[in-house]
């Protein structure tokens, strides 16, 4: 009964894991689609002909390196034939305005690539997918569409400002070739302005560039296009531009969340049954060594008592001996010395076997033996292994120099890098011999606030299960700032120096309430220890 139960309960929590796991169109979420608005920007046409700088039309784009921007190629048309017009870019955030130049412009599949002109700005680039899933799933587009900028009253001198893009949802529709060029096809409503702009997947990765709608009377379904990967991915490689492309399944947070609780709760079942199996075994591998043990004790004391008795009569008989020798000694008048030794060796032999008698029958094992007989064949005896002090066994499970490798299944990456990753851990929490990892909610963490990346990893180690997890926040310019500077606000302390640990877990402690709730992106890695003899570079 009990072990039906058990199956049933493993079972289900197999199913449980299958089934978050499995993969639906999964929608757009929010936080991502956030992400990917840092890197878009309002491409402006500045007629510079004057004395004011006057904008005359605008489009949308996104960044694919942190100083490249694509657009649309009918964007900037009228920039390539008048030398007095100028191509100026407007972030989603800041104050940093500047102006770009053409790189490359392909009029066939409407694509063109821009330059910063200068280093003052700096972009976090998106993200491309890997292909259009065949899921028909949920898009976003994102982008600087015109009607939006009248409704609200801006004149267009205001289009000079910072601000957010208009992000709109819709669904794949298919793809189909124009008559150019690939494109797809998607219900993600665009406008003027918008052309340029990204078209992303649910994990806020690039499906395409926006370029057109399909004429409309107002009656009719409304559909649009975008400038497909097939072009994109082409013609960014052509121009030597090295993009962050990630084919990986669109996994939402909470899906691994739940991916996890029901590999946890399959792992916990799996134990438990395990640990019943073993309790189990171990009851009638006990039964079976006290039986053993009761029948050894048992012949071992019969054979002492049989062994007592034997000596006893040995006593008796020889004593017995020893009377009529000394008897047969006083009856002979002539004394005879032959009897008198006779009966003294016959005393002595009653003597001995009297005291062996008596040893044997004191040392005759004792019902308590049982118990350590069953020690002895369980294997339950004390052994150097138990010794805390064995230095076999002092190292911690995860210490030393570990190499860690990415577990896609229980990961959720939207643009980070996967390589794997080489580093010393000792039991202290300290990493390379020079950075220490702080104990935040029972778990060995760092935070990492980099001064040229728009984004907070938070790390974790656990040296149990050699689980190596970075979380990444992908923060607005604001929250950035806000980060660096509650970084700015604690010295982590040196390597095993007190107690470093629980020092920096509350130095963290501030810093981690900035964060959001969920992180955009999750690596998950297995570590294993680097094997003896393996070259590799130096750290």
């Amino acid at each position: 009964m009990c072990m039906i139960s058990d199956s049933a309960r493993i079972f289900a929590a197999f199913i449980a894991l299958a089934l978050a796991s499995f993969s639906v169109p999964a929608a757009a979420d929010p936080a991502d689609i956030d992400a990917a608005a840092r890197g878009v920007v309002r491409v402006v046409l500045i007629d510079s002909s004057g004395d004011e700088v006057v904008p005359v039309t605008h489009g949308s784009g996104f960044a694919v390196a942190p100083n490249l921007i694509v657009t649309n190629a009918h964007v900037i048309r009228e920039a390539l034939l008048d030398d007095t017009l100028r191509i100026g870019i407007v972030p989603s955030e800041g104050d940093a305005g500047t102006f770009a130049t053409p790189v490359s412009v392909s009029p066939r599949n409407d694509l063109a690539l821009l330059q910063i002109a200068d280093g003052s700005l700096r972009l976090p680039p998106l993200t491309i997918a890997g292909g259009v899933s065949g899921d028909m799933g949920e898009v976003s587009a994102i982008g600087y569409p015109m009607n939006v900028d009248l409704a609200q009253g801006l004149e267009i001198s205001d289009i000079f400002r910072a601000q957010p893009p208009v992000k709109s949802r819709g669904f794949l529709s298919g793809q189909r070739p124009s008559r150019q060029f690939d494109t797809i096809l998607h219900t993600a409503p665009i406008a003027r302005g918008n052309s340029g702009g990204p078209l992303l997947d649910g994990c806020g990765r690039v499906l395409g560039v926006n370029s057109f709608g399909a004429d409309s009377d107002g009656s009719d379904a409304e559909f649009y296009f975008a400038v497909s990967l097939r072009e994109l991915l082409p013609f960014l490689r052509e121009n030597n531009v090295e993009t962050s492309v990630n084919a990986l399944p669109c996994t939402s947070i909470d899906d691994l969340n739940a991916a996890e609780r029901a590999r946890f709760d399959a792992q916990r079942a799996e134990a438990q049954q395990r640990l019943e199996t073993r309790e189990a075994e171990l009851r009638e591998a006990r039964a079976n060594a006290r039986l053993q043990a009761q029948i050894e004790v048992l012949e071992a004391r019969d054979n002492a008592m049989a062994m007592a008795m034997v000596l006893l009569l040995i006593t008796i008989g020889a004593g017995y001996a020893a009377a009529q020798f000394r008897q047969s000694e006083r009856a002979d008048v002539a004394g005879n010395a032959q009897h008198r030794t006779f009966a003294m060796i016959a005393a002595a032999i009653a003597g001995a076997a009297l005291i062996a008698a008596v040893l044997v029958w004191i040392t005759r094992p004792g019902f308590n033996e049982i118990d350590e007989r069953v020690a002895v064949i369980l294997g339950e005896a004390p052994s150097d292994d138990d010794n805390p002090n064995n230095p076999d066994i002092a190292a911690g499970p995860g210490d030393g120099t570990l190499i860690c490798t990415l577990v896609p299944e229980r990961s959720r990456i939207t643009g980070a890098r996967t390589d794997d990753i080489e580093f010393d851990w000792a039991a202290n929490g300290c990493v390379n011999e020079r950075t220490q990892y702080g104990m935040v909610g029972g778990e060995w963490t760092r935070i990492f606030v980099p001064s040229d990346e728009a984004a907070v990893s938070v790390s974790t180690y656990d040296p149990d299960t050699r689980t190596f997890r970075t979380d990444r926040y992908l923060l607005a310019r604001a929250e950035m700032e806000a980060a660096r500077a509650a970084r700015r606000d604690y010295d982590p302390p040196a390597c095993g120096v007190g107690d470093a640990q629980i020092t920096l877990g509350e130095q963290q402690s501030a810093l981690l309430a900035l964060l959001p709730d969920r992180p955009n992106e999750r690596l998950v890695y297995s570590c294993e220890t680097k094997r003896a003899g393996v070259i590799g570079g130096e750290e």
